[in-house]
């Protein structure tokens, strides 16, 4: 059966568990098997995924890119100014035609609205690669990392400093998937959606909100940030929001106050901001295997999509 990725809240938590296992077997097949062994294992020989970018891209282009040829398939991109989409076709047009051209879709774009207009649309299964609510993509990879070097995300605690910015929406998604603790330092004005909040709660998820960092660190496994300043932002909002997320850049002090924790961040990172140099390069940051991941989480994602996961 096939299934949309469009947020980690459609997910059932076997469903989420099977994504992950089977993240962690292919990168371990790809790391560990022989040449002939890995090019033998291609499920989506014969399959196109087509790639639709509305902003910038490097870490989900590459990722998915990669990961679907790795399988077997076929990639096209199709930016929305090479397409009639930017020249005003309706989303809904747009997904019935590239839907007789692909097996799967991953849209990166700014509306949440946007994609799933085209997952109503589309004959195909959709992919969110990010839109302006949500980053499921990034948090599987995530939760990958976590389980590499700190063992079984279930039941630790992980802490989120900064915005309550998409990142964080699917952070809360998959803390009520997983069974883990997330406890988010962000300021009032920049807090999550409230129905985010009040879903994670209907679900029994355990998350507490902070302005205190350093409450929000202690015991943490992982601390985990974001980019402050987007790229939409004028000069005006970027000194405000800098202002307003000084209090809770991740700093060396801070990791001190962890079990030994790992740093995470989703990239791309500015140190002296959101992070101190010494923390986004010291031993306990794994900001690389978090990118690399995205590879690996981005195959099990895309077969789960298409009904080919082990696990399924």
């Amino acid at each position: 059966m096939n299934h949309d990725f469009l947020d980690l809240s459609a997910l059932s938590k076997e469903s989420a568990r099977i994504i992950i296992d089977e993240a962690h077997a292919r990168k371990a097949a790809r790391h560990g098997f022989a040449k002939a062994q890995v090019d033998a294992d291609a499920p989506l020989a014969g399959h196109m995924l087509a790639m639709i970018f509305d902003m910038p891209s490097t870490r989900t282009r590459l990722s998915f890119d990669l990961a679907m040829r790795q399988l077997g398939g076929q990639t096209m991109m199709i930016n929305q100014s090479e397409s009639q989409l930017g020249r005003g076709e309706s989303i809904a047009d747009t997904a019935r035609v590239i839907s007789r051209f692909s097996d799967v879709v991953m849209i990166r774009t700014g509306s949440h609205k946007n994609i799933e207009d085209f997952s109503t649309h589309a004959s195909v299964p959709v992919i969110n690669g990010l839109t302006s609510f949500s980053h499921p993509c990034q948090i599987m990879a995530d939760v990958q990392t976590f389980e590499e070097h700190k063992g079984p995300v279930k039941g630790k605690k992980i802490a989120w400093f900064g915005d309550g910015n998409n990142v964080a929406v699917s952070f809360i998604h998959a803390a009520v998937l997983f069974d883990f603790h997330l406890v988010l330092a962000v300021p009032e004005a920049f807090m999550v959606p409230e129905h985010v909040l009040a879903w994670a709660r209907a679900q029994g998820g355990q998350i507490d909100i902070t302005q205190d960092a350093s409450a929000a660190a202690d015991g943490a496994s992982a601390l985990v940030t974001d980019c402050w300043v987007s790229m939409a932002d004028d000069p005006e909002t970027s000194a405000a929001r800098m202002a307003a997320f000084a209090a809770y850049r991740v700093t060396s002090d801070l990791m001190q106050k962890g079990d030994d924790p790992i740093f995470m961040h989703c990239l791309p990172a500015y140190r002296g901001k959101e992070v101190s140099e010494d923390v986004i390069d010291g031993v306990n940051s794994v900001i690389f295997d978090e990118a690399e991941n995205r590879l690996h989480a981005q195959k099990a994602i895309l077969t789960y999509c298409l009904g080919k996961s082990h696990g399924a």
